[in-house]
């Protein structure tokens, strides 16, 4: 017999007592989602922001004040955890920074793909439903793969919403909780997030779970703080979330200006397409599924898209990952109703399934995977560069914050600071104001007149422009160094 979908036990309750068959179509989804980020890493691919600087920064061996020019409103990171947990491995083995990189891209895209595993009693249920998501909505891919701690938490909440799925009440009580309390603890003290937690307690009540809500709620303010007693510092890492997340949003009166994955996103169709599908099945298979309005995935997922017309990461962190778990589990009750447990034809299907996959994530389009193998970088220790980098003390002035993540990775242990990092917002007020006129005019050079006329002997300032000739900046000599890259300083006597 199967496995309830979404119980806590079912992994176990397979392994014990499914046939062969079963056994071995799990293996094969565990093995191809940890072929997958294995092989993207063989064709050279190293991500472009911040799983650089986690990795560098554990090399290093430096707190971020030591890196970056920060206001005095910085407490402390939001990533403790991850960070703590790099710099452990960077000790005990030795690793340098681009093979924590490798580390990271494939062990967290595994965690994040692979946790539906343990919610469905059919394990080919997961990998058609990772298939078909990664196709539709091709940004998800790159997500998943950009060895981030957020896709920890991803893997947490894909875990917490197929255990919220399996039932309306707290079966299991306070071993329940203590789990769900674990999980929420973990995420938060790796990734830092915590207060978006709050959004699935709300699809608890919107769904009409109430029980449900207030010992999931019992649970994120529980892990939350538990997280944060681990970092030594619990309130600043709690309010410096927050901080950092409401400057990174409010400080920026126009979109364009913010980061990326900050900006709204065209969330599409694909929830009403996925949305549509599940009635077709549910009609025509006649599976015995809960009302769509009565599970706290559907809710999420309706959040999440609604959201990210304002911010992408509600619908791709959060909405995404909730509308898996729902078409995961219909796909799961339609294959144990379709097809008996041992049958050879599982093998089949999963073999397609996971073939299917495999090419799909691991295809070189638009160079996805490969572009990182032209990406240039500055190294102190370029002979050519003799006097173009910052000098003992100094500064980095940049307007890109790809400049600090690709540098920093590079030259970890280089005994200068960066005046823009990993979050804008976090530079002090004038710096930012200097910044955001920068980017508020395209980079026009009359905008860069501020760190001009603070640069120091031992500063220096690049900017990306024409190789043909320095940028139209006054005051600095200028030198070519790689790519469009200019280093600027002051007049040597």
């Amino acid at each position: 017999m199967d496995a309830t979908p979404g119980s806590p036990n079912a992994m176990a309750i397979l392994e014990e007592a499914a046939p062969p068959v079963s056994r071995l179509v799990r293996w094969l989804a565990l093995l191809v989602l940890l072929v997958i980020p294995a092989r993207v890493i063989t064709l050279g691919y190293l991500p472009a922001d911040d799983a650089l600087r986690h990795a560098a920064k554990a090399v290093s061996g430096k707190s971020w004040s030591e890196i970056l020019v920060l206001g005095p409103h910085y407490t402390v990171d939001h990533n403790f955890g991850w960070e703590a947990l790099l710099r452990q491995v960077h000790r005990l083995t030795g690793a340098e920074a681009e093979r924590l990189v490798d580390g990271a891209v494939l062990g967290l895209f595994f965690l994040a793909a692979a946790a539906g595993l343990l919610g469905v009693s059919r394990p080919e249920a997961w990998l058609g439903t990772v298939l078909v998501f990664l196709v539709a909505w091709p940004p998800l891919v790159s997500r998943w793969m950009n060895g981030r701690p957020l896709l920890l938490s991803i893997a947490v909440l894909i875990t917490l919403l197929f255990s919220l799925q399996a039932g309306a009440a707290l079966r299991g009580g306070r071993l329940r909780l203590a789990a769900w309390t674990g999980l929420i603890a973990l995420a938060v003290f790796v990734h830092g997030v915590w207060y978006l937690w709050g959004l699935v307690v709300v699809a608890c009540f919107l769904a009409g779970e109430r029980r449900l809500a207030l010992g999931l709620a019992g649970a994120w303010l529980g892990g939350s703080l538990l997280a944060a007693l681990v970092t030594g510092q619990p309130v600043d890492y709690l309010a410096e979330a927050v901080r950092t997340a409401v400057r990174a949003v409010q400080l920026h009166p126009t979109a364009r200006t913010r980061v990326s994955e900050l900006q709204p996103a065209a969330s599409g169709l694909v929830l009403f397409l996925v949305l549509g599908g599940l009635l077709i099945l549910r009609q025509l298979a006649r599976l015995k599924s809960r009302p769509l309005t009565r599970s706290p995935a559907f809710w999420l997922a309706v959040m999440g898209w609604t959201l990210g017309f304002l911010n992408r990461r509600f619908w791709e962190d959060w909405g995404l990952p909730a509308l898996m778990v729902l078409a995961a589990g219909d796909l799961d009750l339609y294959l144990r109703a379709a097809l008996e447990s041992a049958s050879t034809r599982r093998l089949t299907l999963t073999a397609g399934l996971a073939a299917a996959l495999f090419c799909a994530v691991t295809s070189d389009v638009d160079s996805r995977w490969t572009r990182s193998l032209t990406r240039q970088y500055l190294d102190q220790n370029d002979p050519e560069l003799a006097g173009w980098l910052p000098e003992p003390g100094g500064i980095f002035y940049a307007a890109d914050p790809a400049f600090f993540y690709e540098t920093f990775f590079k030259n970890p242990r280089a005994p200068w600071r960066y005046i823009l990092g990993f979050e804008m917002t976090l530079m002090p007020a004038e710096d930012f104001q200097t910044l955001y006129r920068i980017l508020w005019n395209f980079g026009a050079a009359a905008s860069y007149r501020p760190w001009v006329e603070q640069l120091r002997p031992a500063d220096r300032l690049f900017v990306r422009g024409d190789p043909a000739g320095p940028p139209p900046i006054a005051g600095l000599e200028w030198h070519h160094t790689l790519g469009g890259m200019w280093s600027g300083r002051r007049p040597r006597e």
